[in-house]
C-alpha cells in the first residue's frame, strides 16, 4: 500500500488502468455466465461440403446388367442405374428415388413392374357375344324379346327362378307353367344359362 502512495503520477495512471481493465475482465466473465471451460480452438467452418470419396454399391433388379459399380463421390441412383447397363424395359423407375444420394456399400434394387393382373371384373349382362339371353340374370323386359314370350310368360320365368333359385340349365326352362316344347325348342338356341 505504501508504494501505492509514492508512486509517481504516470505509475499511478497506469495502475488504474490496470485495475480497470481487470475490473472489466470480471465484469463480462459474471455477465456472460461465468467462465468457460478451455476449448482448443477450431477450425473456420466451411459452407462447401468437403469432395466426398468414391462410392461402391451393389445393383441389383430390373437392370440390364446387375452386380457391383464404382462411382464418383455424390453419385446418385440414376448414376448406378445407369452403370449397371441403364434399366430394363420392365423396370418400376417411378418406386425409386432417383435423385437420392448413394452411400458406399449400400444395394440398389430396382423392382420390376408387376403385370397386368387380372383383369378388372364387369357387370354380368343379360346377352352373351351371340346374342343369347341368361335365363339366371336376364329381367321380365330382357326376356319379352324372345320369341314366343310375351309379358306373363317373362314374369313366370322371374318367379320361378325367385322361388327356386338359379338355372341349373336351360332344359328346367319346361318346368315354368306355360312353356311347353314347341316355345321351347323355339327359344333353345336363343338361351343359355352361366
Amino acid at each position: 500500500m505504501a508504494a501505492w502512495l509514492d508512486a509517481s503520477p504516470a505509475e499511478a495512471a497506469g495502475l488504474a488502468v490496470l485495475l480497470a481493465g481487470a475490473a472489466l475482465a470480471t465484469a463480462l466473465v459474471w455477465w456472460s455466465g461465468g467462465a468457460r471451460p478451455s476449448t482448443p480452438p477450431t477450425a473456420p467452418v466451411s459452407l462447401e461440403d468437403p469432395a466426398p470419396g468414391p462410392v461402391t454399391v451393389h445393383v441389383a433388379g430390373g437392370v440390364l446388367d446387375p452386380g457391383v459399380v464404382r462411382l464418383q463421390g455424390g453419385a446418385r441412383v440414376a448414376d448406378a442405374i445407369a452403370a449397371a447397363g441403364g434399366p430394363r424395359f420392365d423396370a418400376a423407375l417411378d418406386a425409386l428415388n432417383l435423385a437420392r444420394v448413394l452411400t458406399d456399400g449400400e444395394q440398389v434394387v430396382v423392382p420390376l413392374a408387376t403385370g397386368p393382373g387380372p383383369p378388372a371384373p364387369t357387370a354380368v349382362g343379360p346377352r352373351d357375344a351371340d346374342g343369347r339371353v341368361d335365363l339366371n340374370v336376364a329381367t321380365a323386359d330382357d326376356l319379352e324379346e324372345l320369341p314366343g314370350i310375351g309379358p306373363v310368360l317373362a314374369e313366370r320365368i322371374v318367379a320361378w327362378r325367385d322361388a327356386h333359385g338359379r338355372f341349373a340349365d336351360v332344359g328346367q326352362l319346361r318346368d315354368v307353367p306355360g312353356i311347353g316344347e314347341r316355345t321351347f325348342q323355339q327359344l333353345a338356341e336363343r338361351i343359355f344359362v352361366r
